[in-house]
């Protein structure tokens, strides 16, 4: 296996931080039937973010920066936002590396906890961060629907204290 490090967050990774910005946002529109026509323009609002205590990057040896995991803070405790390991690279790791930095960093800070938020319909995602020890639900967002939008990712939902959500 090829090595992957990860590190600091450096201006030259800004291209990378784009790329990656951008598949995050394209997939999640896809999710949601939105049009997935990103080019990573929110990292730069992301950059600006005054409560951002740290960004680092996934950098794989042969491939150069893979994934991105960035640590907002609120109050005692932070929020993991985003985290992104790009399609090729799943499956091997590389989240759950970026996910344990974040985590010792977060505890560096002296932070009592840290929470991240998914999206409900990204399944994968929330299995992979529940293999990573993100077990207690902290809160919940609910979301109106005002144009009632029908997706085929509806059928299947979340029961929660006994009422029934769909995602």
């Amino acid at each position: 296996m090829t090595p992957v490090t990860v590190r600091s967050y450096r201006p030259s990774d800004h291209s990378a931080g784009r790329r990656l910005w951008s598949e995050l946002t394209n997939q999640h529109n896809e999710m949601y039937g939105e049009p997935a026509e990103d080019g990573g323009e929110g990292f730069e609002e992301y950059l600006t973010r005054l409560d951002l205590s740290g960004l680092w990057v996934a950098d794989h040896a042969d491939d150069g920066v893979i994934g991105l995991v960035g640590l907002i803070i609120r109050d005692r405790a932070g929020e993991v936002e985003p985290v992104i390991v790009t399609a090729s690279h799943r499956h091997k790791g590389v989240g759950r590396r970026l996910l344990r930095h974040v985590a010792a960093e977060a505890k560096k800070r002296n932070m009592t906890a840290l929470t991240i938020s998914p999206s409900s319909r990204n399944i994968e995602a929330i299995r992979s961060l529940h293999a990573a020890g993100y077990d207690v639900v902290s809160s919940i967002e609910l979301t109106l629907d005002l144009d009632r939008h029908q997706h085929e990712w509806q059928q299947e939902g979340l029961e929660l204290h006994e009422l029934q959500f769909r995602s």
